[in-house]
């Protein structure tokens, strides 16, 4: 009998606080699909210079008086290296999208602009986090970051992706872990 595939699909990577990586240091990733053909996931505490209104300006969107006006103010996360010219939207499942991956009954993962369009039109998901990017790994890649110990890994808790401060999701998400991160070693056990 074969162990079943990991699957960390609805999971949050939580970086070691040891990893030095300049890109992934210090984040924690919302994995959105983890199958044969890899894993596809979303920086959720990296925060760019950006904020939705000067994405909707430079995609062309006019924003109705509908669409609530705290969003123009909501900065766009740095979603991870891949395709960092596209945006990316995580959000509550709810309208259906041109090109939409539902993950959980609370979260979906949505690659088309229709969602924007919505948003911009006052009928946008419930809540949501838009990414510039994402974060992948080819077939065995996160496999063996995590057998050299890069990442933590938990449940993911929505909450942290659409409620809880930028700031205050890697320790949020840590916590979800159930012990104290100042006692992680970074160096792995051998039996």
């Amino acid at each position: 009998m074969t162990a079943p595939a990991l699957n960390l699909a609805n999971h949050f990577l939580i970086a070691m606080p040891s990893m030095q990586d300049p890109i992934f240091g210090g984040t924690v990733v919302y994995v959105c699909e983890h199958n044969e053909n890899g894993v596809l996931g979303v920086v959720i505490n990296k925060p760019t210079d950006m904020t939705m209104e000067v994405l909707f300006d430079r995609i062309d969107l006019e924003v109705s008086s509908a669409a609530e006006r705290h969003l123009e103010s909501e900065p766009i996360m740095f979603g991870g290296p891949v395709q960092d010219d596209r945006g990316f939207v995580l959000h509550t499942p709810g309208a259906h999208y041109s090109s939409s991956l539902t993950v959980t009954n609370d979260v979906a993962f949505t690659t088309s602009i229709d969602v924007l369009e919505a948003v911009a039109r006052g009928h946008g998901p419930e809540r949501m986090m838009v990414s510039i990017g994402y974060a992948g790994w080819s077939p065995g890649q996160l496999e063996d970051e995590l057998a050299r110990n890069g990442w933590l890994t938990v449940a993911a808790d929505p909450r942290i992706v659409f409620d809880v401060p930028i700031e205050d999701r890697y320790n949020a998400a840590m916590k979800l872990l159930g012990f104290d991160p100042l006692m992680l070693n970074s160096e792995a056990g051998h039996a």
